[in-house]
């Protein structure tokens, strides 16, 4: 996927479709790549629509394959062109998906119609509808819950698809039956035919912008090239939608210059049209702050959001932006977001054991990083931080990343580095210096190591952990299951 830019890239396809089928008839819908975190709720979504689904995919693990087994859906395992007899009305291609792939190349070849998974979303689920898209680079998911959460508890039965899975929602997807559609906007690349970014098939008619800093180096040779797609996405908004927009973020303001739309802007600071009344009272089980709105008593009603970190805070800010739009009713918003607990790897609690605590967090980019350890230290005062931190994405593992990563990890009590997870893809002068950051670390007084292994890192957690300390995991991906496996070994499973 690295060898194309997306800067300035169409994301019109490279490959001619067959004619495509409508959408109401049942149809025989094929996915390729079917278990992906966006793939595989989507084909759920296509077969309690009614259609007939089908897909393949290397083998799958929980959480994917559980999902798809509860739907009826029995994926292939491996790419073979037999999987595509009977020919199937339309092909899904998810994006991790290369151009060389054998079905591919068979579906290619038949003149199969093909769509990349958001081409499919906008065709099947968003015409009609009034999208609601979370995009930026920190807290989409979290925001995109937040918002399918706290529509769904004032009644107006939305449909959702979120890049994780909702603590208190049934699911990470659904078809709705009302206006809204509430979809996570990921800036990465549809498909290998359909190089824009996946967020500018979604039709936003109301759009969050949470954040823009540099991510996915290996597809956005620059900042500049990931802020030309965000104004991509910003100009699909029609003159009647809504932009909220962070305006805590001069990158995020310097974008929404260019809004044909009205943009209401919020965040922490007084300069922006939504923020906190007052100051905001960290407590160890939520944060709990004002906020002045359209029918709250006195023109100030209290949130209690039972979620730490301020970056949560900013999040709910600008669901109520977008609920304050559609009339939602303060009241009814403040009691949605007090029964919102979050999605799963966001700061998940996996246990206590010998007075240990684990928790396991998606965190890899620097900016994450720190707003976890800062919500950490919010929701588990005066204990110390033993953080696992795994370079698991192409960016997290660039060395541009270095000088932000020193200030990153300021409130750990201690960091222990796994291995670059793409060190062979990465040439030797872009590669994360793990050693000398945590050389670099240990000098500002924050211990700290670089193992080899996995395994030599989680028995190196094992052996320094005390009663009262917090051990995070940090990783975008499974982290060789880490996380479980020091509940493990704490308890004395092994490791």
């Amino acid at each position: 996927m690295a060898e194309t830019s997306l800067e300035n890239q169409p994301c019109e396809r490279e490959v001619p479709p067959g004619p495509l089928p409508g959408t109401m008839s049942p149809l025989d819908i094929y996915c390729l790549a079917i278990g992906g975190t966006g793939m595989a709720p989507l084909a759920c979504l296509l077969q309690e629509q009614g259609h007939r689904v089908r897909g393949t995919d290397g083998p799958l693990y929980p959480p994917m394959s559980t999902l798809l087994e509860r739907c009826g859906i029995r994926p292939s395992v491996g790419y073979d062109p037999v999987h595509l007899e009977p020919a199937p009305n339309l092909v899904v291609v998810g994006n991790a998906i290369h151009r060389n792939n054998p079905e591919a190349l068979e579906a290619e070849r038949r003149g199969l119609a093909l769509l990349s998974m958001p081409q499919a979303l906008a065709r099947f689920f968003l015409t009609g509808r009034r999208p609601l898209v979370v995009a930026g680079t920190h807290g989409k998911t979290t925001t995109t819950a937040m918002a399918a959460w706290v529509y769904s508890q004032c009644g107006t039965d939305p449909g959702y698809l979120i890049g994780g899975f909702p603590r208190d929602l049934p699911g990470s997807f659904r078809a709705g039956a009302g206006e809204r559609f509430i979809v996570e906007g990921d800036e990465y690349n549809a498909a290998y035919f359909d190089r824009g970014a996946k967020f500018l098939h979604y039709q936003p008619e109301t759009l969050i912008l949470t954040s823009v800093e540099y991510d996915h180096a290996d597809l956005y040779p620059s900042p500049e090239a990931l802020c030309t797609a965000y104004s991509r996405l910003i100009a699909l908004l029609p003159p009647t939608g809504l932009l909220v927009a962070c305006g805590d973020s001069p990158e995020v303001r310097e974008l929404a210059r260019a809004a044909p739309c009205p943009v209401a802007f919020y965040g922490l600071g007084e300069q922006n049209d939504l923020h906190p009344l007052g100051t905001i009272e960290a407590l160890p089980e939520a944060s709990r702050f004002r906020l002045a709105g359209p029918g709250a008593e006195g023109g100030e009603i209290e949130v209690v959001l039972p979620l730490a970190g301020e970056h949560n805070v900013v999040n709910a800010l600008a669901v109520w932006a977008a609920a304050g739009r559609d009339d939602l009713g303060a009241g009814h918003v403040a009691a949605a977001f007090a029964a919102f607990h979050g999605v799963k790897r966001r700061l998940e609690e996996l246990g206590t054991v010998r007075g240990v605590t684990v928790v396991d967090d998606f965190a890899h980019h620097p900016t994450a990083v720190g707003k976890t350890l800062g919500a950490l230290a919010q929701r588990y005062p005066g204990r110390r931080i033993l953080v696992l931190f795994e370079p698991r994405s192409l960016s997290a593992g660039r060395n541009l990343f270095y000088d932000a990563y020193k200030e990153s990890f300021a409130q750990a009590g201690r960091v222990l580095f796994a291995p670059l997870f793409h060190r062979g893809r990465l040439a030797p002068e872009d590669r994360l210096d793990l050693p000398a950051l945590a050389a670099d670390l240990t000098r500002a007084g924050i211990p700290t190591d670089a193992a080899t292994t996995t395994d030599e890192l989680l028995a190196q957690a094992l052996r320094e952990t005390r009663p009262g300390d917090i051990l995070v995991t940090m990783s975008s991906g499974s982290f060789d299951g880490l996380p479980q496996r020091l509940v493990e070994g704490l308890a004395g499973g092994g490791t």
